[in-house]
């Protein structure tokens, strides 16, 4: 088997190659099955299976190391990496070849590092970042990745909204509330739980305003909450509608998508009189000559 070969293998199924397709199908169900693994050996009635769970955690990270070197060995097909050296250091710089090694790399942790084993268990958690590399095989994951790439500046500046009014209200909430409630809204850091939760509107309860000026604060604060979190919703709206191209341009063929210099004539919708020339077809010469007695009266 060639390396171009291996490359088409390793890279997302194009439509007819069944090797490909195989070999997605069969890393997809193996990240989906470590997800679940990690979930349920959490479970103490489960921990009977701990040695099936760990010996399953080893054959999946022998396939993940493979497919990872694999990918790293054929990236240079690739002409955005080519270079035997450059190309390949490229290539561990993309997203998803950083997700493939953050995927594998809780086991060689304890080997490249002087980690306390206690520790390890937390670092274990590194294996969810396995479900990401469903973006390579996902075409909707794909597409809201470029959705955030798109949009990021828009949601940057929404980020810095939210942030600015969270640290504003609960400055204001801190000097209104501190003397009444001292042991409360002990500082700013601590009146900022108290925004984080009403800006969210969820409201645990567990801080509340006592004051007039403070409850007039905290019913500004949950009304804005409510645009302030609409704000990214609609900017990723936008995005997603200039992605899939649903925006209306008037220079683009609605059947082939290919731009023009020229305005397209859009297709409209038949009218009644074209339905009426369909369903009603006017009766030819012909016709009524060879039948002169026929009822051609139309209704």
């Amino acid at each position: 088997m060639t390396k171009e070969r291996i490359y088409e293998i390793v890279e997302a199924a194009r439509e007819g190659d069944r090797a490909s397709r195989v070999f997605d199908l069969f890393i997809m169900f193996l990240i989906a099955a470590n997800v679940l693994a990690v979930i349920f050996e959490t479970v103490p009635s489960m921990w009977k299976w701990a040695i099936w769970f760990q010996a399953f955690d080893e054959i999946s990270l022998t396939i993940f190391t493979l497919e990872y070197v694999t990918r790293l060995w054929v990236c240079t097909i690739d002409p955005r990496h080519r270079g035997s050296v450059r190309g390949r250091l490229k290539f561990m710089r993309t997203p998803m070849a950083l997700v493939d090694l953050l995927a594998i790399l809780p086991f060689f942790l304890p080997v490249l590092l002087p980690i306390d084993l206690r520790e390890l268990r937390a670092v274990r958690l590194v294996r969810f970042f396995r479900v990401f590399k469903l973006a390579r095989y996902s075409r909707s994951l794909r597409l809201l990745g470029r959705v955030f790439q798109s949009k990021r500046e828009e949601l940057m500046i929404a980020l810095f909204i939210e942030a600015f009014l969270l640290v504003f209200v609960s400055s204001v909430m801190y000097h209104v509330e501190h003397d009444a409630q001292p042991e409360i809204f002990t500082s700013i850091p601590a009146s900022m739980w108290w925004g984080v939760v009403t800006l969210t509107t969820v409201g645990y309860g567990d801080m509340s305003p006592v004051t007039v000026a403070g409850k007039m604060c905290a019913a500004v604060l949950a009304v804005g909450g409510v645009a302030m979190f609409a704000l990214p919703a609609g900017i990723l709206a936008s995005g997603f509608r200039t992605d899939v191209g649903e925006v209306d341009d008037p220079t683009c063929c609605p059947h082939c998508g290919k731009s023009s210099d020229k305005p397209v004539d859009q297709p409209q919708p038949p009218t009644a009189l074209d339905i009426s020339d369909v369903l009603l077809p006017l009766s030819s010469p012909a016709t009524e000559a060879e039948s002169p007695d026929r009822d051609t009266r139309r209704y």
